[in-house]
């Protein structure tokens, strides 16, 4: 298998120099993260900005309610370091969920927070994660364009929340170079890449791979047959000719059948699961 994914539109040069520049004139960096794969989310890039203003940081694992709780729950206290970095996860599509960013952000820039003092939050994060969504929910109106499509937004954008509170959005910002060859896979399988960027079917079979390692009950639930001692070509031949993706000679459309596999994950059919735990990433990390 290729893993060899890179994704860098040309817009991305542009707003990362400004995010720079904006970096200077805000209190709190929120960066939004993708609760299924928060480590593969994460762009080292903001890291690196932030730390060199010493900004603190707002971590949002959005999407929770597609996420498996447990490793949630474990992401939240990995992440969290106290008085410069909080964890939340929540769901940007949920009201009560988004009402409580404000406060918790305000609480890491507690010199500011009033009328005369606005809590200035630059939204980051890589594409596709949710900052749009969050951003229009926090505002009760669609300001941010947003799709289910990576690199929506492409300029910078400033609005007043209230008289406490500022929000300026970024455009999703992505790691020129992916080092990780599975942060490439975990992000193109979590739609956060560009799909000219990758083969559906080899990113459906890296899928494929860890679904059927941690979460065969989900899958046998999701499409009606034993997966036990079955690799992820199996799974996604074994999908085509169960849903009827078949050619000539009853050969299977192993493409249609990756794209549904990947679909079933995105969308949260397959159910409440996560491809990254902490201990799980800082394997990938050290080659494990």
């Amino acid at each position: 298998m290729t893993t060899n994914i890179a994704w860098f539109p040309g817009h991305m040069a542009a707003a990362r120099k400004k995010a720079a520049e904006t970096m200077a004139k805000i209190d709190v960096v929120v960066e939004v993260l993708d609760a299924r794969v928060p480590g593969a989310s994460a762009n080292p890039l903001i890291e690196k900005l932030r730390e060199h203003r010493q900004r603190p940081c707002l971590k949002i694992l959005n999407k929770a309610d597609l996420a498996d709780p447990e490793a949630t729950a474990a992401w939240v206290r990995h992440l969290d370091e106290g008085k410069l970095v909080k964890a939340v996860a929540l769901s940007c599509k949920r009201p009560g969920d988004v009402a409580k960013v404000p406060r918790l952000a305000a609480a890491l820039a507690p010199h500011r927070d009033s009328e005369h003092k606005p809590v200035r939050m630059l939204v980051m994060g890589v594409p596709n994660v949710g900052k749009s969504t969050l951003i229009n929910a926090l505002l009760k109106r669609k300001v941010a364009k947003t799709g289910d499509e990576p690199a929506v937004t492409r300029q910078q954008s400033r609005w007043d929340l209230d008289d406490r509170h500022e929000l300026i959005d970024t455009p999703g910002l992505m790691a020129p170079v992916i080092k990780n060859p599975n942060d490439a896979l975990l992000l193109a399988a979590s739609h956060l890449i560009g799909q000219e960027a990758y083969v559906e079917e080899e990113v459906a079979t890296f899928l494929g791979e860890i679904l059927l390692a941690r979460y065969p009950g989900l899958l046998r639930t999701r499409y009606g047959f034993e997966v036990e001692r079955m690799d992820a070509h199996r799974l996604i031949a074994t999908i085509a000719s169960r849903r009827g993706y078949l050619g000539k000679g009853g050969k299977p459309h192993l493409d249609k059948a990756a794209r549904a596999l990947l679909q079933d994950y995105r969308s949260g059919a397959l159910g409440r699961l996560s491809l990254e735990t902490p201990p799980s990433r800082q394997a990938s990390l050290a080659g494990g």
